[in-house]
């Protein structure tokens, strides 16, 4: 059973999910979290950097990356596994070791590394949870920052650290660190998802607050 149809039944229970999806945003919204200490200095003219990021399902993640300003592309797939070239079959199996993630291409003359990352712990994910996302459990939907770049390693580390040390969250914050390898392109089906299905139950349910919430909190990098 695929997730869509798998929690389709949400859609009776739709007021109370929302409740519990925006639930642990609450504790972890956007104004409580500091800017960055550490992160790049903007570009002056205009250029390109990418990161790949996984925080859960990956619809939800694109979602937001796809409304913030400077994000040129948010591409769905898979990194972190051994396997070339997985399937969604594959990946959602938990053995390959892969994570479902979403590379992101940015300007960085219009948005820093930093607060791509403090949109990705505030908003796009709850960062706490350990092999999990909201509904979804496994490997396949673990917290990771997967680097490019000794800098976003460095940004990454010294975030993590900040957040830890003002004890920003209730619970650990659990997200891996770890150098980039290979990023695989998600099927076609999976690209811009929760645009093209606004109303699947699912999408509804726990992807949708994300971005309501990055409009809300970051309303200087929110674009349509």
């Amino acid at each position: 059973m695929n997730r869509a149809s798998k929690y389709s039944i949400l859609a009776v229970l739709a007021g109370c999910a929302i409740f519990c999806a925006i639930g642990w945003h609450r504790a972890s919204a956007a104004t409580s979290l500091p800017d960055p200490k550490v992160d790049e200095t903007p570009a002056v003219t205009k250029g390109k950097e990418s990161v790949v990021l996984a925080g859960g399902c990956f619809w939800g993640i694109q979602a937001v990356f796809e409304h913030v300003k400077g994000v040129t592309r948010a591409t769905a797939g898979y990194s972190g596994g051994t396997l070339a070239d997985p399937s969604y079959e594959q990946v959602s199996s938990g053995t390959t070791g892969h994570a479902e993630s979403v590379e992101i291409v940015y300007n960085p003359a219009k948005i820093t590394f930093g607060q791509l990352l403090k949109i990705f712990f505030s908003v796009a994910h709850d960062p706490t949870e350990l092999n999990r996302q909201g509904p979804d459990e496994g490997t396949q939907y673990r917290s990771a920052i997967f680097f490019k770049s000794l800098d976003q390693q460095r940004i990454a580390q010294a975030y993590v650290e900040q957040l830890t040390q003002a004890h920003v969250f209730p619970r650990p914050i659990v997200t891996q660190i770890v150098a980039f390898k290979a990023f695989y392109r998600a099927e076609d089906y999976h690209q811009d998802y929760a645009m093209r299905n606004p109303d699947n139950p699912y999408i509804f349910v726990n992807d949708r607050p994300k971005v309501i919430n990055l409009k809300k909190d970051f309303p200087e990098l929110y674009q349509n």
